[in-house]
């Protein structure tokens, strides 16, 4: 076995391939540009490597000599579900591109290859799989996929993780603040449950949605008869939260007689439930959240400054996004994934383009509007490749702009072997997978070709006669694509 020398600026490539010469080719190309290369002749031979390093990413040829490369893949992919593996054959056909997408591969070239073809594919690979050992390794940090975590490697939510997890052991009210959609609730949750608290109930209500009786009875409670339409005795938040953390949220919204009761929540430990006159003792660590100033409130006489000090003891500031660019990409996969998994899809390949505007963007609704960018752009991505037209469709539609027109890329091999397939929950039969891939293949080539027979057949490596014949035989007519 053989290294490379240089640095691991750009990831950690495994190739293997029973050609020694490709090999050195493969991994002189790839040190160019800045790649740690380990190359191995056999399959058993890489299977070692996996054991004692890190690898990012796998060039795999389809023919090895001791074993099949799809054996190979398969047992990959039963060690490790993230690496991905790019395949690389001089056969080419499309049973071997529906067999090794179907087996999870993470991309197919063909030999020969070019080197553009080549780096961006690996590049590609190396970069998502960095993002999800990441994502893995900040799930591990704060729990499941149900806990309260702040996601991100930026110094500023790092310093922000840091300091909730001294705070959070003690009892002391906490003040949240940030713009909206920073992550103030991940903030609180992720309080709660470094807490030693975290076993009883963690509770939120939003201060400014709801009217100040509606509010005071949400909070406090209130006894049969307190007023019109309370027909039973109805426990409030507080008692609901008793021995947990209660999220007071948008508190600079609440209304000034609500705030005068918090106040004596805070100093007495104890509520008054609506309609009574008995003090009931509450033990709840109160969270506060705003992305309000509130000493500008204070000023303005609509946040009482008693109140404010109450709250202030320990104030954590959430960073816009804008402030902690770095952390989009690895937030961007992360939600890439769950609405992946949510719409019980594949989740697309996030392209540089894509990341680019992502990085570029301000982001005024900061984490949560990433979000909502990125599920709307899946959803226009139907190739399995998210890129910098479908950000910007979604963007120029939230600001009221004009929608930009998405552009039909052209599709790779391993794309149309995939819509070949025949859908993410049902396999199709391989000769159906075989038409369909041809029809694609045909239609893709005359569009290119501009309706041009033998321009088509030059592409497709075919003579004219025979492409003219596969052409009749799907149906196709070479004329309809002389527009396009």
């Amino acid at each position: 076995m053989t290294e490379s020398e240089t640095g691991a600026t750009q990831g950690h490539v495994l190739v293997v391939d029973d050609e020694e010469d490709l090999c050195e080719l493969l991994a002189m190309r790839l040190e160019h540009h800045g790649f740690r290369v380990s190359i191995e002749t056999t399959g058993r031979g890489a299977l070692e490597v996996l054991e004692r390093e890190v690898v990012d990413t796998i060039i795999l040829d389809m023919r090895l000599d001791d074993e099949d490369g799809l054996d190979v893949l398969d047992e990959v992919q039963r060690r490790s579900l993230d690496l991905p593996v790019v395949v690389l054959t001089a056969h080419g056909t499309v049973e071997m591109a529906v067999a090794a997408l179907q087996r999870g591969a993470y991309g197919f070239l063909t030999k020969p290859f070019h080197d553009h073809e080549l780096l961006s594919k690996v590049s590609h690979a190396v970069e998502r799989a960095r993002l999800r050992r990441e994502v893995a390794g900040l799930r591990r940090l704060v729990g499941n996929e149900d806990d309260a975590r702040l996601i991100g490697t930026s110094t500023r939510i790092a310093e922000v993780r840091e300091r909730i997890a001294r705070v959070a052991p003690s009892d002391a009210t906490v003040l949240l603040l940030g713009e909206s959609g920073t992550g103030k609730e991940l903030a609180a949750r992720m309080l709660h449950s470094l807490s030693g608290r975290a076993k009883a109930r963690f509770v939120a209500i939003n201060c400014g949605a709801l009217p100040s009786d509606l509010l005071e009875s949400e909070l406090f409670g209130h006894a049969k008869g307190a007023f019109t339409g309370a027909v039973r005795d109805k426990e409030g938040l507080f008692a609901a939260a008793q021995g947990g953390t209660l999220l007071l949220d948008e508190i600079g919204d609440a209304p000034l007689a609500v705030q005068v009761k918090l106040l004596r929540v805070l100093e007495e430990r104890e509520i008054v439930p609506v309609g009574t006159t008995t003090p009931v003792p509450v033990d709840v660590r109160v969270v506060a959240a705003t992305h309000r100033d509130l000493q500008r409130e204070v000023e303005r006489g609509t946040f009482r400054e008693d109140l404010f000090y109450r709250l202030h003891v320990v104030p954590i500031e959430l960073p816009p996004l804008r402030e902690r660019r770095e952390d989009v990409p690895l937030l961007a996969e992360l939600f890439l994934t769950r609405v992946a998994s949510r719409h019980d899809v594949v989740a697309p390949h996030l392209s540089s383009d894509a990341l680019r505007v992502l990085w570029e963007h301000d982001w005024p609704g900061n984490v949560r509007e990433l979000a909502n960018v990125i599920e709307g752009a899946m959803l226009l991505a139907p190739d399995g490749v998210l890129r910098a037209p479908h950000v910007n469709a979604v963007l120029a539609r939230a600001e009221g702009r004009s929608v930009p027109p998405v552009e039909r890329p052209a599709p790779s091999a391993e794309s149309l072997a995939h819509v070949a397939l025949g859908g993410e929950e049902e396999l199709a039969p391989l000769r159906e997978a075989r038409e369909r891939f041809d029809r694609l293949y045909l239609e893709e080539a005359l569009r290119r070709a501009k309706g041009n027979v033998s321009a088509a057949a030059r592409m497709a490596g075919r003579n004219r006669t025979d492409l003219h014949a596969l052409i009749k035989r799907h149906g196709l007519d070479a004329d309809q694509f002389r527009g396009e």
